[in-house]
């Protein structure tokens, strides 16, 4: 499996790229908006394709880039339920699965710094927990606003987090000392806040007592992020869910006469997943430009790696007045699977 971890030094955010690189499905877990162009770049780069953005909980001290990945990539929009970001695709619930190519990304409910925070937790070679604000390298995320509840905190760390394998990578939100990562085993002997020599009423204690002034963007930050990080202008670019026709790969022969699109990077195309016989390379960047000299009656099959992005390309296609567009649902890779199955 392939991690990055990427920093944004303004606001001290981690933002963190897994992906299957046999299949080059990819998730990104807190995205930064003044970082989608570092993102987007590093993604293009590497041959893979977002299918899920996902936040830790809905934070105060940077703006998201969820909705912008979403925007320009199809992928999928998911925080926790609690949270209650109605823009959002998916909202998650404790226990709740997230998959990318091999790999699944399980949700724990971590409430207490926020009352709809998240930890996700990758069980790969070696477990590894992405915390969020939930618990940093010897320290926490404050409590003292956004429903925040130290008791609730407490209980989430030594609960849940605390309860994973000793060896578990930890993976914060954020850091200020110039740490990258941790283990469970770390966190538990020398955490000054929760480590489990520190009961509960002194952890409420310490917490109930920092002074911390306010994050300096939260007021920004926070009515941003419950949209999704985009304005209205924005919102509206977003593809209406439901509103795209999908195709199955078993009934492809139904449309040999179609304008097959492959909206992926060039890189993509020509790579292991391959492309369909008569595709036309059509890049999502560039797609509406592409499309103006197409025939808005003619029938279009959109094709990407999984059909996320295929998705978004006929959001695009229908809103320019293309009237008989289809996603070819699982893209290419349940192409894949269905000529593996035919052999």
């Amino acid at each position: 499996m392939l991690l990055r971890q990427l920093f944004d030094q303004e606001t001290w955010t981690y933002t963190y790229l897994l992906a299957d690189l046999e299949n080059s499905e990819a998730i990104i877990i807190d995205p930064v908006v003044e970082q989608v162009e570092r993102d987007l770049t590093l993604l293009t780069e590497l041959g893979l394709e977002l299918i899920y953005t996902l936040d830790t909980h809905v934070h105060a001290d940077h703006v998201t880039g969820s909705g912008e990945l979403r925007r320009r990539t199809g992928a999928i929009s998911a925080i926790s339920a609690q949270a209650a970001v109605g823009c959002a695709d998916r909202a998650l619930k404790h226990g709740d699965v997230i998959s990318f190519g091999r790999y699944s990304l399980r949700t724990l409910s971590t409430p207490g710094h926020t009352s709809g925070c998240l930890t996700f937790v990758v069980d790969a070679e070696q477990t590894l927990a992405f915390t969020g604000d939930a618990l940093f390298i010897r320290g926490c995320g404050r409590t003292d606003f956004q429903q925040g509840d130290s008791r609730a905190l407490y209980h989430s760390v030594h609960t849940h987090i605390f309860g994973l394998p000793d060896d578990t990578i930890i993976y914060p939100g954020h850091d200020y000392q110039g740490h990258t990562q941790s283990t469970v085993r770390e966190e538990k002997a020398h955490n000054k806040r929760l480590s489990t020599g520190v009961s509960e009423e002194d952890f409420v204690t310490l917490m109930n007592n920092l002074g911390l002034p306010h994050p300096k963007r939260i007021h920004e930050a926070l009515p941003a992020n419950m949209a999704c990080g985009l304005s209205a202008q924005e919102q509206e670019l977003l593809p209406e869910q439901g509103s795209v026709k999908e195709l199955s790969v078993k009934s492809l022969d139904g449309f040999q006469d179609s304008l097959v699109i492959d909206v992926r990077n060039p890189e993509e195309f020509r790579g292991k997943l391959g492309h369909l016989p008569n595709a036309v390379l059509a890049p999502l960047s560039t797609l509406a430009q592409s499309a103006k000299s197409w025939k808005r009656n003619d029938p279009v099959l959109v094709v990407c790696g999984s059909g996320k992005r295929s998705a978004k390309g006929c959001s695009i296609l229908l809103e320019m007045g293309f009237t008989n567009v289809t996603n070819l649902s699982g893209g290419m890779v349940a192409w894949q699977a269905e000529q593996e199955v035919n052999r």
